[in-house]
């Protein structure tokens, strides 16, 4: 480690930072319940042929099975593949058991998801000086009151606890101390990092850079002009440097529906009435909760696969439901004439009040034109 990267490390708080998550979580929740599915390779979610996998079973991945895979591309995978349909009521339910036994330890708490959460332990309820000692405890708490199994990272920063949870999954953890994490991710591929998605990673590609120590080579300058504020984000964790905080109410960065067809979608009318029937249900839950959005996003795949989004904001929040359906309406028309099927659409709102500013896998949802 350079002097430079020293004081830059030196800059950064000295937290405590455990990354929990949990291996395969829905897939888990269903061969836990019924001992047919326990040693099959399981999916969740839709066996037709817009189905669409929500999650897949350790013995579903081993044949290249992977959540967001369409249903008939696994089955392709592996013939003997067991569809289940999603039950989220249980899922939240095991969730809230999971998040209670976080609480016991500690009160900053940033879930990320159902199955994941952010754990600042620097200082903790049961006084366990040792992190890694207390993400076994974790562990093995969970494995004890939901019978499921859970992989934790264990690191002086959110980045860093989230890479590590990845590397002895399943039912493993791993840690990365303060000494080790610039040389860490020095070695990674930028491919690997969390938040940096196919197209980011291509492009870095293009611009040299492969692995996190090319990536620490590229001045703040340079990845700031061509990845705009993603520039500084980047800058910092190739030297092992993220600062955010562990934050317990972690504010929601959008609202948004989406739905998939049985039969494609050709023309305006259709698709017409389907993004309204969106907008309406994502509006009814944006004031049920009372936040407010400038963005309006609209997604549309077609049956080639191929994903779009375009979005429009607003100086100001939108008003109103029906001012968001014309704004809604004002992206979708002018992809109309077009020649190939319209099999998903989907609505979503963001820069809600409230919301600050997030790191690049946060913003990474959407495409602004």
């Amino acid at each position: 480690m350079t002097q430079e990267q020293k004081a830059d490390t030196e800059t950064a708080p000295t937290r405590k930072i455990i990354h929990v998550d949990m291996d395969a979580f829905y897939a888990s929740v269903e061969q836990r319940d019924d001992p047919a599915l326990r040693g099959k390779p399981v999916v969740v979610g839709g066996a037709g042929p817009r189905g669409v996998v929500a999650a897949a079973s350790y013995e579903a991945r081993e044949f290249g099975v992977r959540s967001a895979m369409p249903s008939v591309t696994a089955r392709r995978k592996c013939p003997e593949l067991i569809f289940v349909r999603p039950r989220f009521d249980v899922y939240r339910e095991v969730s809230g058991q999971i998040r209670e036994i976080f609480a016991e330890h500690t009160d900053l708490i940033e879930p990320l998801s159902l199955d994941e959460a952010y754990l600042d332990v620097t200082e903790n309820k049961q006084g366990i000086a040792s992190a890694t000692e207390l993400a076994q405890v974790v562990r093995a708490r969970i494995k004890e009151v939901t019978g499921l199994n859970a992989s934790a990272g264990i690191s002086y920063c959110k980045f860093l606890a989230k890479m590590a949870s990845d590397l002895n999954k399943p039912n493993g953890q791993a840690v990365i101390r303060p000494s080790q994490g610039a040389d860490f991710v020095a070695a990674l591929p930028v491919a690997k990092f969390h938040g940096v998605g196919p197209a980011t990673a291509s492009k870095m590609a293009r611009l040299g850079i492969v692995t996190g120590a090319d990536l620490r080579e590229k001045s703040q300058d340079f990845l700031t002009q061509h990845f705009g504020k993603s520039g500084g984000w980047y800058w910092r964790i190739s030297r092992g440097i993220d600062t955010r905080e562990v934050k317990p109410h972690r504010e929601r960065k959008s609202v948004g529906a989406e739905d998939t067809f049985l039969e494609d979608i050709y023309s305006f009318e259709p698709a017409r009435d389907e993004v309204l029937k969106l907008v309406e249900r994502v509006w009814r839950h944006t004031t049920d909760k009372g936040l407010k959005a400038r963005t309006v996003v609209l997604k549309v795949k077609y049956n080639d696969f191929q994903q779009i989004t375009r979005s429009r904001t607003l100086s100001v929040p939108l008003g109103s439901g029906e001012e968001m359906g014309a704004l809604s309406l004002a992206l979708l028309e002018p992809l109309f004439p077009t020649r190939k099927g319209i099999r998903l659409l989907g609505v979503t709102l963001s820069s809600l009040s409230g919301e600050e500013e997030g790191t690049p896998d946060e913003e990474a949802q959407l495409s602004f034109w």
